[in-house]
């Protein structure tokens, strides 16, 4: 049985430092409870990480999925439903990311970033909102992470570039479309943030670039994210937040 909690579904929580794991930590403090999907993570840190959101009094459910199969969406959303129950907060968060410039770019390296950004973000969104109405729920929330493919170019990252602006046009249609049923939509751009990519290098030429003397944290981006899906943020929908702090590019 599942107790009366709201539940927020969240992609892409693989490891200690993704922003899906962090946005899982604030939301679970916040007495949600958490259905997340990871790919090739430790096993040994899911389950240590599932016993850590325990600890806060909610429950818990991991799901390894590839996010680029055609049917990711289904299952991911028919096992949250199944284990857990009827989300009414998804967090698209889950992302593919490679090295696409003009020299490199080709329909491989654009198909895989479609399957993943694009796809599985679109279509889980659409079944979660037909879950939610089904359920006769009220409230929800969908916050998909995008980024800042409209403040400057990308030139090294055309995939992702592309696939990331496709997320944020989604957003505003997609909000007007479900706002009938209760359903804020937005996006978070949360700048360039100290997770599993950065390396040393990147964040000494990256530091200079904040006015607050340091870069975004995932911690950072969790917080305006548990804002967006709050209450006081009922009346946000159909945006796209750029919460960077300060980034100059």
């Amino acid at each position: 049985m599942t107790d009366r909690r709201q539940l927020a579904l969240i992609t892409g929580a693989s490891h200690p430092q993704d922003i899906g794991t962090a946005i899982c930590r604030k939301l679970a403090a916040q007495g949600l409870n958490i259905c997340f999907t990871y790919w090739k993570a430790d096993s040994e840190w899911i389950h240590t990480f599932q016993a850590e959101l325990s600890a806060a009094g909610i429950s818990s459910e991991a799901f390894e999925i590839d996010l680029s199969a055609p049917d990711a969406a289904e299952r991911v959303l028919a096992h949250a439903v199944a284990t857990i129950g009827a989300p009414s907060v998804l967090i698209n968060n889950a992302a593919h990311s490679t090295h696409t410039d003009f020299a490199t770019l080709d329909v491989t390296a654009l198909d895989a970033h479609y399957a993943v950004n694009v796809r599985s973000t679109l279509l889980l969104s659409t079944l979660f909102a037909r879950a939610f109405a089904e359920a006769g729920l009220k409230d929800g929330r969908i916050v998909n992470l995008t980024s800042g493919q409209d403040l400057g170019a990308m030139p090294e990252e055309l995939a992702y570039a592309a696939t990331k602006g496709a997320v944020s046009s989604f957003t505003t249609s997609f909000a007007a479309a479900v706002a009938p049923l209760g359903i804020t939509v937005n996006a978070l751009n949360p700048g360039p943030t100290d997770s599993t990519w950065m390396t040393e290098e990147i964040r000494t030429h990256l530091t200079p670039q904040f006015p607050f003397g340091r870069i975004g944290t995932p911690e950072d981006a969790a917080r305006t994210i548990a804002f967006l899906v709050s209450k006081d943020a009922a009346w946000i929908t159909g945006q796209v937040i750029h919460a960077e702090g300060g980034f100059s590019r």
